[in-house]
Parts: structure tokens; sequence; C-alpha cells
């Protein structure tokens, strides 16, 4: 571990400001809705460049933990207030705090009903998003994890669509089992080992038949998460109905959330059960890769059909994951982050043109090439940056993930490249149908995107270019945190069928 550098707590500080922001917008008068909307700009503005000392002052050298902060919370329970981050968690740390504000941009002049409370529950959302990737103590992750789901529903239940009782309800049920059955695996570990302490817990060496179960307690909650298949379906449904900055904050952090357990629990601390279980994953990642593609080709509505694009996508991340080698878990990574800018960027595109027609329906647009030529050029490079386009963001992730997939799997590498020809062809079909063929009348007299939209659509066109073209400046921040994870993980343990059918004979013997 190393101690925080920074002459004050940066990661308490990203996670308790927007927190503090939304506490003085409690107190703010509703009818101020100018105010309200600044200070919420304000306290975002203000976390994303709080983190920005981690990225310019982080040890790229080491896999250990750092930042860290570590206080005695509950000692009767040895649960500690610790936080840390390592070269994985830190890179989620700056996603966050970059999407709440484009989040809080996007939503100046669609959110018309409740301003202060929705503001309020985005900045409760920013902390609470933090609070995970930095969490180093069990009870203090599971308090975090769950603080999630409240203002997340909210976002849905309030200010989503018609249908957003339903999706709200579905999201939350669907999280909320995988949550308890974690919270059983963790009070399991606590009772073992006598601590909460992430760090100490990994280092020990758990039975094997432990191991197993404990591997599905935790599965259950970040397989539901990513969302993997066949548990994706609430993420449609919250997608749909969601606003658009509950959108983008659910692609562009929450659902990589799910992937950012298995690197920082399932890998680590049940590295056998992870081996053995690797090859029943990577089948049900090709599948969601394969399956959420042909989805999309099908779909009517614009957020549907991106919704069932981040299917396919984080298919790729799991199977790069559970390949258990370097360049599987680095693409994984590196994708992890990419879908977070790409997606997002493509619900702020969606957000954009829903609050000029109001309606998602692709056969209600048509020549949107000719009327919104910035808009149109802007939603082309995430188009192509989606499906992988070398020197954009997503070539690199999709071809280490699959460069990784041929090492574990010649099988899953094959499969899993016809998701990029899919990927290709649902991703083009719906941009031709959008901005191409013949002007609709029903946009006909649309204005272009705004100065403030450009803002929020901006950095990521930026960051689209600057990973694709140097990715590096992330893949460096990863590289000892993963070799650490492979050391933990055995590397001359079996793997494939050979690793699961003795897994079972172990668990069941």
């Amino acid at each position: 571990m190393i101690p925080n550098a920074l002459p004050y707590p940066v990661l308490s500080t990203l996670i308790f400001l927007p927190v503090a922001g939304a506490i003085l917008l409690a107190l703010v008068s509703r009818k101020q809705e100018g105010l309200i909307k600044a200070l919420a700009l304000v306290f975002t503005v203000a976390d994303f460049a709080v983190s920005l000392p981690i990225f310019f002052n982080f040890d790229k050298t080491t896999a250990k933990m750092q930042f860290v902060e570590l206080y005695n919370w509950i000692p009767a329970f040895h649960t500690q207030y610790f936080v840390g981050v390592d070269g994985i968690s830190a890179l989620f740390v700056l996603l966050s705090t970059l999407v709440t504000i484009l989040c809080v941009l996007i939503s100046w002049k669609s959110i018309r009903n409740k301003t202060k409370e929705f503001y309020m529950s985005i900045l409760f959302l920013e902390g609470a998003m933090i609070g995970v990737f930095c969490s180093l103590d069990f009870l203090l992750f599971y308090l975090f994890w769950e603080a999630m789901l409240i203002p997340m529903y909210l976002l849905i239940g309030v200010w989503g669509g018609p249908n957003r009782l339903y999706a709200a309800i579905k999201f939350f049920l669907y999280t909320l089992v995988g949550s308890v059955l974690m919270l059983v695996g963790i009070v399991y570990l606590y009772n073992y080992a006598g601590t909460f302490n992430i760090l100490a817990l990994e280092k020990l060496n758990y039975p094997v038949a432990m191991q197993m179960w404990l591997f599905w307690a935790f599965f259950a909650a970040f397989a539901v998460k990513v969302p993997m298949f066949p548990v994706h379906t609430w993420l449609p449904d919250a997608h749909t109905e969601a606003p658009t900055a509950g959108s983008v904050i659910l692609a562009a952090v929450l659902i990589k959330m799910g992937a950012y357990g298995f690197l920082r629990f399932s890998l680590p601390m049940f590295p056998q059960a992870s081996r053995a279980m690797a090859l029943p994953i990577m089948v049900l990642s090709v599948i969601a890769i394969i399956y959420g593609g042909i989805v999309c080709l099908a779909q009517t509505d614009l957020k549907r059909l991106i919704a069932y694009s981040s299917v396919s996508h984080m298919g790729f991340v799991t199977l790069g994951i559970f390949a258990l080698n370097v360049q599987g878990l680095e693409g994984g990574i590196l994708q992890m982050l990419n879908h977070g800018v790409v997606t997002g960027a493509l619900f702020l595109c969606i957000g954009i043109i829903y609050d000029r027609t109001h309606t998602r329906q692709i056969a209600d647009y048509g020549g949107v090439a000719t009327v919104l030529p910035i808009y149109a050029a802007f939603f082309m490079l995430f188009t192509l940056a989606a499906i992988g386009l070398p020197g954009t963001n997503g070539f690199i992730g999709e071809f280490l993930i699959i460069l990784g997939g041929f090492m574990a799997s010649k099988l899953a590498g094959v499969f899993a490249a016809t998701g990029i020809i899919i990927g290709a062809g649902y991703m083009l079909w719906l941009y031709q149908r959008v901005f191409f063929t013949g002007v609709n009348p029903k946009v006909s007299l649309l204005s272009d995107i705004s100065g403030r939209e450009l803002m929020a659509i901006a950095p990521m066109a930026i960051l689209v270019f600057w990973i694709g073209l140097y990715p590096n400046a992330l893949l460096s921040f990863m590289h000892p945190s993963v070799a650490n994870l492979l050391t933990r993980m055995q590397p001359g343990a079996p793997g494939g069928l050979s690793a699961f059918t003795h897994f079972l004979k172990a668990v069941f013997a």
C-alpha cells in the first residue's frame, strides 16, 4: 500500500464532495432552478478537477494500492474506512467524474419537473459510484454498492418514460437479488477470516469447494450488473425508459461494476474456481455477443437498439476477462472504458435528437444528415468507434480481446469475431435509416446542436481519438495490476474443460 501523497484526502474528497453538493441542493428553494443547475454543474466540475491529480501523480510501476486512506470505523466488527485505487480502479474513478459532468449538461433543458431532486440524485449517485471503485473494506464496498440502487431507481422511476415504474422495479429486483447473494458470501468470508479487509482476504488460500460456492454467490451479483446472458433482460427496459442522464450513467459506469467485481474479487480471491468456470463463462460471453447483435437488427427504437448492443459489447468484456491471459484481461479492461465512452456518447446523441422530436422510433427519422450536419458527423464518429474502426478507441480493445480469446480457445475467438461483423451491420444500417434516405418532414425544421450540447459530446469525441491513437496512455496504468492478478491466478494450474471437470469432482466428492 502507498499512503496518500497529496496534501488532502483525495479519494474521500471525491466520494463526499458530490454528496455535500446534494445536501446543499436540498437547502435551495425549488423555484431557483437556475441556481440548482449551476450548483450541480459546479460540484461535478469540482469533483472532476479533484480527480485529475490521481491521473498525473499515479505511479505506473507498481500494482500496490495508491492514495490509501485507512481509519478505524467499527472496531467491534473489525471493519475500517479503507479506500485506495490501483491501475484498474483509478481509470474508472476518472471516467465516473467526467461522465457525471456531461449528464448535468445534457439534462439542462430536458428535465423540467422536480429539478432539485433530479440533480440531488445525480450527485448522490456519483459519490456512491466512486465509493464502489475505491473501497477496500467489504462492508464499505457493500454499502456503496447498495447506495447506488436508490438514486438510479429514482432516475428511472421518476424521470423516465411511460413504462418507467415497470423498468425501475425490474432493475431494482434483479440487482437486489444478486446483491443479497453477494452479501451472504461477504458474511461467510468474514466468519471464515474474521476481517472485511479486501486486501487481506485476497491473500488467503480457500478450500476448493468453498471457492466454488463463494464464486457463485459473487457471480450472481456481478453477472446481473454486467449484465450477462441470460440475466440481461432488465437492461433494455431500464435504458429505454430512463432519462438521457440515467442511460448515460448506466451504460458508461454502472454496468462496468459487474466486470470490475470479477477483476477485484472473483479472480484474485477464488482463482481455482475462476479457472474452472472460465470455459462456461466464455461460452455465455460468446452467446451474448452474437445474440445481442442479432436482436439489435430487429429493433425499431433507438435506445433499445443501443441497449442491446451493450449486451453484445459487454460479452466481449467478460470474454476477455475470463480468457485469463494478459491480452484478454487488458483488452477487457480497456473495452470497459471504451464502451463507457462510446455507448455513453451514443446515448447523449440520442438524447439530443429526442429533446427536439420526442420520439425514439427509427421510422420517424430520415435525412437527419441534411438538416443537422454537425450532429450527423459526431454520430458517425461514435458509430465507427462502436464497430471498432482502426484509429478509434473501439478497435484496440476488441483486437486485444479477440487475440486473448484465440489464445484461450480458437473457437471462442472465431465466434467472437463474427460479433464484430454483426455489429457493423446493425450500426451502419441504423445510421443509414436515421441520417440518409429522404428527409422526413418531422426532422426538416430541426436545429443543429447547441453550444451546451457540443460541450457534452466533444469530450467523448476527443477520447475516441486519443485512446484509439495512443492506447498506451491507459494500458500503462493497468500493466502491473494485470500482471499481479495473473500471478494470483496460478498460471500453472489446469484450465478449460479439464479444470471444470476436476473442480466438479472436488466439489461433489
